[in-house]
Formats: C-alpha cells, sequence, structure tokens
C-alpha cells in the first residue's frame, strides 16, 4: 500500500471516530435529558394535582385546568391517577384496578416518588400526605418527544455524518495527493539523473520547507557524487599517466637490448635503468598501500603516547638524510612549558610519515629556499604550522589537491605522484586531527595542523 494511501487512510479513520464518538456522544446526552425532563414534568403536575385535589384552600376545578393549561405544555394522551392508602393492602386492589405494577406502587409509598415507563407510555408517581392522610397521585403520559424528536434528531446526525465522511474523504485524498505531488515530482526527476547528466539538477521551487530541504540535501549529494566522479576521472587518468611511464620505459629498455647483442656494460647498464623504474613502480605501490589503509577506520592502528616536537625532529632527520641541502628552520619560540601540551595519542610510524611528506613537499616545491616551521599548543590542541616560498598552488586547483595522484599545472617539472598530501590529510584524520592549506602563487604554501592533546594525568 502506497504511503499517500495509508495518510488519506489514517486521516479518514480518525475522522470517523471522532464523529462517531461525537455523533454517539450527542444523540446519548439528548436520550437522556428527553427522559430525564419528561419525568420531571409528570412529577410537577402530580404534585400540582395532589395539591388542587387534597389541599385545603384547593381551588375549583375550572380554575385549576386554566392555570394548568397557560403554565404548563399539554402533553400526549396525559391522565391523573389519585388514590388514598390507608394501609399497604389497598396496594394490591390499586394494582388490579389499573393494572399497574405492585411493585411501582409499594415503591411510590415507601420511597415517596418513583418512575415508570410501559412502552412509549411514562408514569411518575409520588406519596401526598394532607390532613393526616396519605395519597398516591400518579401522572402518565406518551413522551411524544422521546418517540418523534429523538427519531428526528437521530436521522439528522446520521444524514450529516454520512455527509460529512464524504467531505473528509475527498479532503483526504486531495490532501494527501498535493502533500505527496512534490515527492512524487523529485522521484520522476531522479528517475532522470544517471551518470551521463549527473550535473543535472532538482528546481527548488517550493518554499523554505521540509520539501525544499530534503531538495537542496539531494541536491548537495548530488555534488558530492558529481565531485567523486571526476576524482575517479582524474585518479584514473593520473594513475594511468603515474604508472604508465616507468611501465614504457622499462618495456622500451628491453625491447632495445633484445634487438642486438650487448657488451656487458651495456647490460648492466640498462638493467639498471630498468630496476629505478622498478623502485620507482614499488614506491607508488607502497604509497598507494598506505593510502588505502587510512583511507579506513583507525580501529586497527596501535596508538601510542607521542610527543609532536619529537615526531618533527625525527621528520626532519629523515629529510637532512634524503636532501642535504634542504633549509629547515624550526622555530620553538611558542613551544609550551608544560610538555603535556605536546603529547597526543597517535601512530608513530604514520604521523612519522605524514610530517616527513609535508616537510619533504615544501622543500621540493620551492627549491630548498628556506622552510619555517613552528610548534605550538592550546589548552586542548597542538599546532604545527609548515610555511614554504615556493611556487604555490593556483587558486583554481586548490579543489583537487587531496585527491590521489592529481598534481598541479604548475609542478609538471618536479618529481613526485601526487599521493603525499593526501596521504598526510588521511593519516591527520585517523588522529582525529585537521589538515589545511592555504596557498598563494609564487610566494608560497602554508600547512596547518591541528591534533587533540592526549587525555593524559598531568603531575
Amino acid at each position: 500500500m502506497k504511503t499517500q494511501l495509508k495518510i488519506a487512510l489514517v486521516l479518514i479513520l480518525t475522522n470517523v471516530i471522532m464523529l462517531l464518538l461525537l455523533g454517539g456522544s450527542i444523540y446519548y446526552f439528548l436520550y437522556n435529558y428527553s427522559y430525564t425532563d419528561f419525568y420531571k414534568r409528570l412529577e410537577t403536575r402530580a404534585k400540582i394535582s395532589a395539591k388542587y385535589n387534597y389541599d385545603a384552600d384547593k381551588i375549583d376545578a375550572q380554575s385549576f385546568k386554566k392555570i394548568r393549561d397557560e403554565n404548563l405544555e399539554k402533553l400526549s394522551e396525559e391522565r391523573d391517577y389519585r388514590f388514598e392508602v390507608k394501609s399497604e393492602d389497598d396496594l394490591s386492589i390499586i394494582a388490579q384496578k389499573t393494572t399497574l405494577p405492585l411493585g411501582f406502587l409499594k415503591e411510590i409509598l415507601n420511597k415517596a416518588k418513583s418512575t415508570l415507563q410501559v412502552n412509549e407510555t411514562f408514569y411518575t408517581g409520588i406519596r401526598y400526605n394532607s390532613n393526616d392522610r396519605q395519597y398516591i397521585v400518579i401522572v402518565s403520559a406518551k413522551n411524544y418527544y422521546a418517540s418523534h424528536h429523538l427519531i428526528f434528531m437521530r436521522n439528522i446526525i446520521l444524514v450529516a455524518f454520512f455527509l460529512i465522511v464524504i467531505f473528509i474523504t475527498s479532503l483526504s485524498f486531495y490532501f494527501s495527493k498535493h502533500i505527496f505531488d512534490p515527492i512524487k515530482n523529485i522521484t520522476d526527476s531522479v528517475r532522470q539523473i544517471s551518470t551521463d547528466n549527473i550535473h543535472q539538477r532538482i528546481e527548488e521551487k517550493y518554499n523554505d520547507n521540509e520539501i525544499s530541504q530534503l531538495i537542496s540535501t539531494f541536491n548537495d549529494l548530488l555534488n558530492r557524487l558529481e565531485t567523486a566522479f571526476e576524482t575517479q576521472k582524474n585518479f584514473v587518468s593520473n594513475a594511468s599517466h603515474e604508472f604508465g611511464t616507468p611501465l614504457t620505459s622499462i618495456m622500451g629498455e628491453a625491447e632495445v637490448m633484445l634487438m642486438k647483442e650487448r657488451t656487458p656494460e651495456e647490460y648492466q647498464q640498462s638493467l639498471n635503468s630498468i630496476l629505478g623504474q622498478a623502485e620507482r613502480l614499488n614506491q607508488i605501490t607502497q604509497t598507494l598501500l598506505y593510502l588505502a589503509q587510512t583511507g579506513y577506520s583507525n580501529k586497527k592502528v596501535n596508538f601510542e603516547i607521542l610527543r609532536t616536537d619529537e615526531l618533527l625532529w625525527q621528520a626532519k632527520g629523515i629529510i637532512d638524510k634524503l636532501n642535504p641541502k634542504n633549509n629547515i628552520i624550526i622555530d620553538f619560540s611558542l613551544l609550551p612549558e608544560n610538555p603535556f601540551k605536546l603529547k597526543v595519542m597517535g601512530n608513530k610510524q604514520l604521523l612519522s610519515l605524514a610530517f616527513t611528506n609535508l616537510l619533504s613537499n615544501a622543500c621540493k616545491y620551492s627549491n630548498n629556499k628556506p622552510v619555517n616551521v613552528s610548534i605550538a599548543s592550546s589548552d586542548n590542541q597542538v599546532f604545527l604550522i609548515i610555511k614554504d616560498q615556493g611556487i604555490g598552488i593556483p587558486e583554481s586547483e586548490m579543489q583537487f589537491i587531496y585527491d590521489p595522484f592529481f598534481r598541479a599545472s604548475n609542478t609538471r617539472h618536479f618529481e613526485g605522484y601526487g599521493i603525499g598530501l593526501p596521504l598526510s590529510r588521511n593519516i591527520i584524520k585517523i588522529h582525529n586531527g585537521l589538515l589545511f592549506v592555504s596557498s598563494v602563487v609564487n610566494e608560497g604554501t602554508t600547512v596547518q595542523i591541528k591534533l587533540p592533546l592526549a587525555n593524559i594525568q598531568k603531575y
């Protein structure tokens, strides 16, 4: 069953139940009122009849009839019964004469008042004492209101009920359709979007409500998917180039060497060239493996308490061996006095790799110009800032810097694979840290790292 139909049926059922309760309550109270009120009318007539017939200051019959007709509504088939009761034995005689139940008469005598209904005829009897004598006065009549007006009211309620149900049913289906039309339009629009036209977006033509928020959220999802597709295309293109270059070199070198006999020196030179290209492939593969591992959850990564300043010195030591001409300047002027404000929970190998990659990039793309590194901390974070004076990154390409194998257009003359920065970012992320990059072409690049401090007891 469709959700639209479910909502319509729920609305209809809810309103029908409310109407039944309302209509039933109205009829119930009218029914009770008609009976209670009619019995009170009969009781009033019985009291008036008793006073007229048995009080010492009674009025004549003509005057009594005139007063009653002027002040009391005429009842259908109204009758009066008046009896003097000297003992309880008289009740049996009265019951035989009037065909009234003996129990009804006894209840009047014992409780001073009682009511009775026989078919459509209602009876109200009272006990009346006057001049040391005891009387029973009974007034009966047919309840025209109950027998006619209640039926009329019942029919009105039933007709109104069915008319309102029809109206509510129509209104429920209309509103459910009106509510779900935007969702249906969204569904139709989404069905038209495929990998061939993933740039297409759903039109936001609704007011600021839940539907517009849904459209906005879905369009954001499409933006991320489109970016992911573009990233995938760039990854495949760049990876093909990075893998293709050494493979082509290896194949070309091998084909050349197989064309004719070579001297041992030429074979050795060729094998060294092939080995160099193979090592390059191995380095790319290992870096990709690291990138894949750091792209998943950090549950399998072993963490320990580490000092960021020591990791930084370790990374600089590696750079000194790889690039002795580097000009890395570490500024410790902002170093906190409390050593606990330098400690983080992390994986030594991964953080060292991230710092080494970032320092290596800073030196490489600045042609060994000064690279300023500073370290500081706050109450809950440690900060690492690496600033070079290199070639910078074009602003239009900043959005792609975390894509694997992406290299800026002004880096073609520098050796590299475009994996170091994405790898470093993944490493920082699994340490619950943040990495920011800002850059200006021909002025340099600044990398900021924020890592949470280790939650350890301070002494």
